[in-house]
Order: structure tokens, then sequence, then C-alpha cells
């Protein structure tokens, strides 16, 4: 391990003990969302929204959003009755057509709040305490030269009664880590650079593009290292986080929308040369024969706020 990468992991490390909530509160000088992009997470998005209205809201946060993308299930509804803002994907921007996707769920949550701090959470966490948005405002309200905090934890895996420890984040090690540490060496001490869990500072959200969908963690991390250097990136260990898994299907299109993200950066002339119309078969056997199911990869990424010309879309 590079010393530099030594030395970040040492000044930008800290866990979410070491965030005492009183202490953040004397600390706080800005205005703080947290936003949950939701689809069809409507088993497990009414506690945790419960847990910030009951210990966090109207202290430590001033704005709790559920960007709902258009769930088929209870979603809304669960959300509203225990204490969310919901705001409909469709209802951000009604005249720009939406995407399906994470980020575009996250870039349209960012244009309905006016907070200062921005904390992102996942609807599908089974193990969320308010320590997770405690600790990962610490950080930011502690050095103004920190303008994200990307979210540490273990993640196992669980599958029905079996559970394989720190099974999870299967592509984080086969695609994002291997990534980073080729290319961007210097984000190689960032131990879950797909974290769903982070916070931000909004000066620095609106600068950055947000691709629509499972590349939005890696884009946000690579350019906001590119933009402020990664001493202004830092990190917080939330201890255990366990949350729904998705099938090796599901995670090989995901881990293709990572890579597109990743060649757009390195190289944008060979990514959008390639780019066009790209899609990825996925078999199954049907008897004696192998069957192919072609799936669009999405390949859009949203341009900044700050730069967005927000008056076509209202």
């Amino acid at each position: 391990m590079t010393e530099h990468v030594q030395h970040w992991l040492d000044s930008r490390t800290s866990t979410a003990d070491d965030w005492d909530a009183a202490d953040l509160l004397d600390r706080k000088n800005a205005s703080v969302a947290v936003v949950l992009p939701a689809l069809n997470e409507a088993a497990t998005v009414g506690q945790i929204v419960r847990i910030i209205r009951d210990e966090l809201l109207g202290t430590l946060v001033d704005d709790l959003v559920v960007l709902d993308s258009g769930s088929t299930d209870d979603t809304a509804e669960v959300a509203a009755v225990n204490g969310a803002r919901v705001v409909g994907l469709d209802s951000v921007f009604p005249k720009l057509p939406p995407m399906r996707g994470k980020g575009e769920a996250m870039w349209r949550a960012l244009a309905a709040t006016d907070a200062e701090v921005v904390v992102f959470v996942d609807a599908d966490l089974r193990s969320f305490t308010a320590q997770y948005v405690q600790g990962l405002l610490g950080p930011l309200f502690a050095d103004p030269g920190v303008h994200l905090v990307k979210a540490v934890y273990e993640r196992p895996l669980v599958n029905g009664e079996s559970v394989v420890t720190a099974g999870g984040g299967r592509v984080t090690e086969l695609v994002a880590r291997p990534l980073l540490n080729l290319y961007w060496p210097e984000l190689a001490g960032v131990i879950q650079p797909l974290a769903g869990e982070y916070s931000a500072r909004r000066d620095l959200l609106e600068r950055l593009p947000f691709p629509v969908g499972y590349g939005v963690e890696f884009a946000m991390l690579v350019d906001t290292a590119e933009l402020l250097g990664v001493d202004a990136i830092a990190q917080v260990d939330l201890g255990v986080r366990v949350h729904r898994h998705h099938d090796e299907r599901k995670l090989g299109l995901m881990a293709a929308q990572i890579m597109q993200t990743a060649l757009r950066r390195l190289d944008p002339q060979l990514h959008d040369s390639r780019a066009a119309g790209q899609a990825m078969a996925q078999f199954d056997r049907v008897g004696h024969d192998f069957v192919g199911t072609w799936h669009a990869i999405v390949d859009l990424e949203r341009p900044p706020l700050a730069t967005a010309p927000t008056g076509k879309w209202v």
C-alpha cells in the first residue's frame, strides 16, 4: 500500500461511535436533508423513515425525502405515514421524460430539496440506526475541507438461514475495486466505493454529472477526486450492513453499467465509439438449447444541476 493511501486511510477514516449527536448539533452550520431513493421498498422504508423522524428530524435533520421511482407496492404510502416527504420521480422536472435508475432518482431528489448537505440512504436496509446519519455527517461538520463522506461496513451475504460473513459486495470486489486500483490508485483506500450510504455538500453535488443507473456511486467518487482531490473524501465505519441482495444476473447488469461509467472517464472517445445501442446477453438452458435474453445497458448521464437547463424542464 502506497504511503499516500495509508496516510489518507489514517487521516480520513473514522467510526460512527466517534461522532456524538450533541456535539454534532453544536457543530451544525448547514441545513441537512436525508434522501432515500426507493423502488418497491415497502417492507423496509417505513422503519428507516420512522427512526429518522423520531431521533433526528428537527435537530440534525431538516428535511426527510423519499424519492419514489414509480413503486408498484405501498412504498410511497408507508413512507408518508411514517413521516417522510414523498416526492414522485415524475413530479421533478415534469417536462423532462424520466429514466428509470438509481442515479436518476438521486439527481431528481437533489433538485427536490434545497438543503446544503444531503445524506443518501438506501431504502432496503434492515440494519439502519440513527448512527448511520450521525456518522456520515461527522466529518463534514468537523472539517470544511471534506466534501464527500462514504460509508464503510461489513456486508454479510444473507440467503435464508445461510449467512456468509463479508460475502456481500460482489460487484465491488470483482469490478469497482480492480478498476480503482488500476486506474485511480489514489482511491485504493476507499473500502466501500459503491456504498449506497454517503453524505455530500450541495455545492459539490451540483457540480457533478449523475449517471442514470448504477454507475452513479462510482462516478461520484472518481469525479470528486478529480475535481477536489482525494483529501476532500472521508469514510466512516458504520459496522454491519444488512440489506436485500440481488442475484448474479442483476449484479452482472450493474457491473456493466459501472464499467461503462469508468470507460467514459478513462477514454471518452473509445466510450463514445462503443456506447450506442449497447446491450448485454444473458443465457438460460431451455431443453437442449441455450436461449439468450438481451438487456439494454443504460448509458445516459444527467448534467450537473449547476449547469442544467432547468427552465426547459419545469
